[in-house]
């Protein structure tokens, strides 16, 4: 799992049956103190998480799994948004 922030959404006219009613978000990782780690992805929303949200990530199939066909193509999935991030120095 890893920390991203969302950045921006995908408007796909055809995509996989299975991610019909799937938003498809571009979201950007982040380090723990919020600064850019690597490059923008895009990845499925199972949440319903918004712009500028910080959240957390799954890759691979592991990203795929809270959809309703856990079998979907994706690489990289929204699992959780947070809250807060505390940073102990």
């Amino acid at each position: 799992m890893y920390l991203a922030r969302i950045i921006g959404t995908v408007v796909a006219t055809q995509k996989d049956a299975s991610l019909k009613g799937v938003k498809l978000m571009v979201i950007q990782p982040i380090d723990s103190n919020g600064q850019d780690a690597g490059q923008p992805v895009v990845a499925a929303d199972t949440i319903g998480a918004g712009y500028g949200e910080i959240v957390f990530c799954a890759k691979s199939k592991e990203g795929a799994m809270p959809l309703r066909d856990p079998n979907a193509p994706v690489d990289a999935g929204i699992i959780g948004i947070v809250d807060s991030i505390y940073n102990k120095a």
